[in-house]
């Protein structure tokens, strides 16, 4: 449960992070439209940097070695 609300806090704070450095009314309906845009690509670059995070990591050398000083 403790995760889930902290992811929730995550996305509601990138959210009006979003809103404040684009200075966006959402008192405004046509505002609605540049903000889902704007949300779906901090989203998709949320995700494609937590892959490329994974690849990198999967291509470390996580066996410990022989070498003894």
């Amino acid at each position: 449960m403790r995760i889930f609300l902290f992811i929730l806090i995550f996305f509601i704070i990138g959210g009006l992070i979003i809103i404040s450095n684009n200075n966006l009314s959402m008192r405004q309906i046509e505002n609605f439209p540049g903000f889902s845009q704007l949300y779906i690509n901090w989203l998709n670059q949320i995700y494609s940097n937590f892959q490329l995070v994974t690849g990198d990591a999967i291509k470390l050398n996580w066996f410990p070695s022989n070498n003894r000083s």
